[in-house]
């Protein structure tokens, strides 16, 4: 076991749920649920730090920090939602399995901050769960998919799922497409091995849904965007 995950399990794990029970607690008074995303984003911001993980974010004038988008990002290491999280500045909100809803403290936690929690799968129950993220969009806070639906265990993107972008539609906001570069070496899966390294958050423009006809156009627009910013294969 090397020093980054000692650190994250000796320090960043109870300092997390620290932090947990402070954003509950604080959520009774401030309901909107704002006290629970700037803790984590915090949270994000100092396990980088203390980890060894740089961060180098891209595109940061490609958006507004007082709008409201559906954020959409290539997903490949467990780093990816506290990088996020710290890293870009929007009032955000996560889209999370249902599963992590049950767990004591935390899915406390997430249920007051305002995160959505959805059911998987294809069918109908599930994108109805998904749906619920248009409301808190028309409410004024972004909201982040992973339209992959997993993570991936190379670095290389998946192929997307639709749902992302029937919110998107649905809710009339801007898609926010980011690629994320290097985090599934900083927290391979099937491991739980955390390295120092490097990250690069790559921000693109925001695409409009207005200016496409399906779901399907919207959703390959994003996925080309997103894929376009990663290394080719081979590469350096």
């Amino acid at each position: 076991m090397n020093l980054q995950t000692l650190l994250f399990f000796l320090v960043l794990i109870p300092v997390m749920f620290f932090g947990l029970l402070l954003s509950t607690i604080l959520n009774l008074f401030v309901p909107s649920g704002n006290m629970f995303h700037a803790i984590a984003a915090w949270w994000g911001r100092f396990a980088a730090k203390l980890l060894g993980i740089r961060i180098d974010v891209e595109g940061e004038g490609n958006y507004r920090p007082e709008s409201t988008y559906l954020v959409v990002s290539n997903h490949a290491g467990m780093a990816d939602i506290p990088l996020i999280l710290g890293s870009i500045h929007l009032n955000l909100r996560f889209v999370a399995k249902e599963e992590l809803g049950r767990i004591p403290v935390f899915g406390w936690a997430l249920k007051t901050g305002g995160y959505v929690l959805i059911k998987r799968g294809q069918n109908k129950e599930a994108l109805k769960s998904l749906l619920q993220a248009t409301d808190a969009l028309k409410n004024g806070r972004s909201i982040h998919i992973f339209p992959e639906g997993t993570r991936s265990e190379t670095g290389a993107i998946l192929p997307f799922k639709r749902g992302a972008f029937i919110v998107a539609r649905k809710a009339r906001v801007p898609v926010l497409p980011v690629t994320i570069i290097g985090s599934n070496l900083i927290t391979p899966k099937k491991s739980l091995k955390i390295n120092k390294g490097k990250i690069r958050l790559i921000i693109g423009k925001p695409i409009e849904p207005g200016q496409y006809a399906s779901d399907d156009e919207l959703m390959q627009a994003a996925y080309e965007t997103i894929s376009g910013n990663l290394p080719k294969a081979g590469a350096a």
